[in-house]
């Protein structure tokens, strides 16, 4: 059973202690691709090694790093490191496309995917804060096109919605959305859709549904969700490259090319049209940035109240990931669009994304305001694995020897198709 009230204890714990207070496999060799990794010491990042310092051991992880991206499931890939509140670590590897071999650099715009969610979590706490917004207000009593089995969308608080205890079935029509249906008609005919449970009372992660807050805030903060998250957060924390939609990706100079193993897939469009579920894209940069901010680094955009309320857990979650990783995760619960569980005795809040040819972490600890973003062009999940890497390394304790891939088998070839995944 998991223990959501060992974590909220935590949380509180650590609030009064002032918790927040390259293309090798395209005909490249290993040298050529590690020389094309971008960083080149002149743009004031801490992207080489004579510029790294702090508990954790940097040169080792770039060297994993290189190594992973040996790999042929790997593209591109773009980690930035924050240490004691410090942004201390930005390497990027690989390439954006592997038809052209342009190289990731700190500037190359990579989608977030369900790490949206946690912007959509903080915006509606900041109103709640404000008393503009009543979380625990019935979702039906906004102008929403959600309906549950039930009509239980007149029980289900928005607070409940934000933290996916609507019972239905985990993802649900999901791949409705990536055939090309309109979110709006899934929300209404979701009341058709079979349940796991009843409505408020276990977690089962969702999209569609999730995204009504997409209506809901538009409605409370008199603006769309995307502005209201820009004028609010983006534009005062400086991330420049942050946006919501397809063009804010497809649009800037230097962007991340979807892939599977070795072939380029095309952009797909289905979970934009679900922003507040997976609208956002931005660079490393401006990622860690975001971070930082969640961590309490800026009061003045995001006080401490509100990460509080966003990021507390409401309800107990199965286990994240799978195989060893998920053993060595504890107590994993879901706030307001935020993921927390325990890691070595350390309670670590954030969220993970994925959708098709993407993938996107950030992971961190409040109580050392210590953590990790990343975001990478293919559809391989070993990548979730860095944090924990990174973890173990600050704290100076043996772990999972996470970045291990040797018992790792290479891939079979596929043949060319077309695929989508669904956003964790």
């Amino acid at each position: 059973m998991l223990r959501i009230a060992t974590i909220l204890l935590a949380l509180a714990a650590l609030a009064l202690a002032g918790w927040f207070g390259f293309q090798i496999y395209a005909g490249r060799s290993p040298a050529a691709s590690i020389a094309a990794i971008a960083g080149k010491g002149d743009d004031g990042l801490p992207d080489t090694a004579d510029e790294w310092r702090g508990r954790i051991d940097y040169r080792t992880l770039d060297r994993q790093l290189v190594k992973l991206m040996q790999r042929p499931e790997m593209a591109g890939l773009a980690v930035a490191i924050v240490e004691d509140g410090k942004l201390s670590f930005v390497r990027t590897y690989g390439v954006t496309d592997r038809s052209t071999g342009a190289p990731v650099t700190p500037q190359t715009v990579f989608r977030w995917a369900s790490v949206s969610k946690t912007a959509t979590g903080l915006l509606a706490a900041a109103l709640s804060e404000e008393r503009a917004l009543d979380l625990e207000r019935p979702v039906a009593s906004w102008n929403t096109s959600l309906r549950l089995p039930n009509r239980a969308e007149s029980r289900l608080t928005f607070a409940q919605l934000l933290s996916h205890q609507t019972g239905l079935t985990k993802n649900a029509y999901d791949e409705k959305l990536e055939d090309g249906q309109s979110p709006d008609v899934l929300r209404a005919s979701l009341s058709a859709a079979p349940l796991q449970c009843v409505p408020g009372t276990c977690h089962t992660y969702q999209n569609i549904a999730f995204d009504a807050a997409s209506e809901i805030l538009g409605e409370t903060a008199g603006a769309p969700l995307e502005q209201a998250v820009s004028e609010r957060f983006f534009r005062p924390l400086g991330m420049a490259s942050a946006a919501y939609g397809m063009e804010g990706l497809t649009g800037a100079k230097d962007w991340a090319h979807p892939h599977h193993l070795t072939e380029v897939r095309a952009v797909k469009e289905a979970y934009w049209r679900v922003p507040a579920a997976a609208g956002i894209e931005s660079n490393i940069v401006d990622f860690a940035k975001w971070m930082q901010a969640a961590m309490g680094d800026r009061p003045d955009v995001l006080p401490l109240s509100v990460l509080q309320l966003a990021q507390g857990p409401r309800v107990a979650t199965p286990r994240l990931y799978s195989g060893d990783l998920a053993k060595a995760l504890s107590d994993a619960g879901y706030g307001l669009g935020w993921r927390s569980f325990i890691y070595g005795g350390h309670v670590l809040s954030g969220h993970s994304g994925a959708v098709a040819g993407y993938r996107a972490t950030m992971i961190f600890d409040p109580a050392t305001r210590t953590g990790v973003v990343a975001m990478w062009n293919s559809n391989w999940g070993i990548p979730f694995r860095i944090p924990f890497a990174v973890f173990d390394s600050y704290h100076q304790q043996a772990g999972g020897n996470w970045m291990d891939l040797s018992e790792i088998p290479l891939p079979e070839p596929e043949p060319p198709t077309d695929t989508t995944t669904p956003t964790p």
